[in-house]
This record gives structure tokens, sequence and C-alpha cells, in this order.
């Protein structure tokens, strides 16, 4: 693998191409693990607004090594930890409507090709894009549904139990073999409870946009060149500050386990 590489960020509507490329690399991943049942691996999210996309690529963009979704909580979707885990314990729609006021995304859809597995490429550094770009979008809460290898990482960056929901937090998802946990940060412009090195990190991030690093990966000997091309345009920080709350008929059918259409909502 190269060890020069390009983080960046967009909302999906912007870049339908890079989306497609996107969609097809976590389905290559998620297959390898047999793994078949996201609830959001469909193609029907690159044409919302209330998406937005990083991705971890090569210089000259022909190449997707992993990346990640931010989702924007949008009175319209549900989330989708809302879709996961709504049927197992409806209590997490309670806990969505109240991080709502403050502004609530979900970081999901993380994912790296096995080329650069150990590196921290797809998983640690597109989430410390996420939680930086947060402040572009006006999110202050972020939530995540985490596999036993990333809860680590969002842990790092100031995540908090989500203890009032499922089993103290965690989930039989996606598989019943497997364990996902629910975390939120309620601060992610200010980031109090992160680490000190990841939160010096976001703030870097937050403050350069625009600018070439050497980062060392955080599980090999290895330093890797980024190139950071994270500023989004014609965002509106309140345009996801609204009164939230899915409409009945799609919480029916997240309860009932019934399919939502995308377009039908």
């Amino acid at each position: 693998m190269d060890t020069s590489i390009r983080i960046r960020a967009f909302r999906a509507t912007d870049d339908p191409e890079t989306c497609l490329k996107f969609i097809e690399g976590h389905r290559r991943v998620l297959e390898i693990y047999g793994i078949t049942n996201i609830t959001t691996n469909t193609q029907d999210w690159m044409y919302r607004k209330s998406i937005f996309v990083i991705v971890v690529e090569s210089l000259d963009k022909t190449k997707l090594y992993g990346g990640a979704r931010i989702q924007c909580a949008d009175g319209i979707h549900p989330l989708p930890i809302e879709e996961a885990t709504g049927k197992m314990d409806p209590r997490i729609f309670k806990e969505i409507q109240q991080f709502a006021q403050k502004g609530v995304a979900e970081l999901s859809g993380l994912w790296n090709s096995k080329e650069v597995a150990g590196f921290g490429i797809g998983s640690l550094f597109p989430s410390r894009v996420a939680v930086a770009i947060c402040s572009q979008i006006g999110i202050d809460v972020l939530v995540t549904l985490c596999s036993p290898t990333t809860v680590r990482f969002k842990t790092w960056m100031g995540g908090k139990l989500m203890r009032n929901v499922g089993n103290e937090g965690t989930f039989h998802y996606p598989k019943l073999d497997l364990i996902a946990t629910a975390l939120y940060n309620d601060d992610v412009f200010n980031l109090p409870e992160a680490h000190p090195r990841e939160r010096d990190k976001i703030m870097h991030l937050r403050a350069n946009l625009q600018h070439v690093a050497e980062e060392k990966s955080p599980f090999k000997n290895q330093m890797v060149h980024v190139h950071y091309e994270l500023e989004l345009p014609n965002t509106d920080v309140q345009e996801f500050k609204i009164h939230y709350q899915l409409p009945n008929e799609v919480v029916t059918k997240i309860l009932q386990h019934e399919e939502i259409v995308p377009g039908v909502l």
C-alpha cells in the first residue's frame, strides 16, 4: 500500500460516484465476515442531504481504502441505531429524541479494506475526522453503535456508554454471536472527556481543514502521509437543530420488523 493517502469529507449528494464506491467497498468487507443484514447497507442514503461521508482514498481518487458516514437526525429518516436496535429496545427512540434538541447525528458505516488493516486508516483516522467536522454541521451530540474492535477508539474521543438501552448499552447485533455497543458523546464541540491526545488532534483538524500531516499508525510502527480535505461547503449549523420525532408509521415498521422502503417515508 502507498503510505500517502487522502481523507476527504463531503455531503453525500455532492459526490454520488464516490458514494457508490463506498457502498461497494463496505459490502465486500461485510461479506467477508458473513454479515448481510446491516440496516444501512443500501444505496438510498446517498440521495439524502442529511448524510455526510468520510472516505480514505488514494491521492488520485481511484482507490478507496475505507471510510465512514455521519447521518444527521432529520425528523424523516430513522438513524441507523434506531433501525438496528429499535425492535430490540424501543427506548432508543426516546434517547435520540432527547439528544436531537442539541443536534444529533450517528457515526456509522465504518469500514476498511484488509489492505490497510491495523494502520488505523479505516477506523481511528475517520473517527477523528467525524468528530472534527461536526462543528461545521452544527452537531453537538454524536452517537454510534460500535463493534468490539472500534469501541476503544470512540471512548478515546469521549464516547460514553448508553446505559439506558439494551443490556447496559450492548446488543446482539448484527448477528447473535456478535456484540455491538451503543455510545454517545454529548459535547463533541469541547470534548471534555476525550483523551488529551485525541482532543488535541481533533481540535487541530478543526482548525486546519486542508493540510498534510504525517500520522503514526496506532498499531504499526509506520508513518502515513495524510492529505486532509475536510471543508464542507454550503452547510448551516442550524440545519439539523430540530424538534426530532420519527413519524409513528416509521416507528411501527421498525418495531414490526417491516422493511422501510426508500422514498416512501
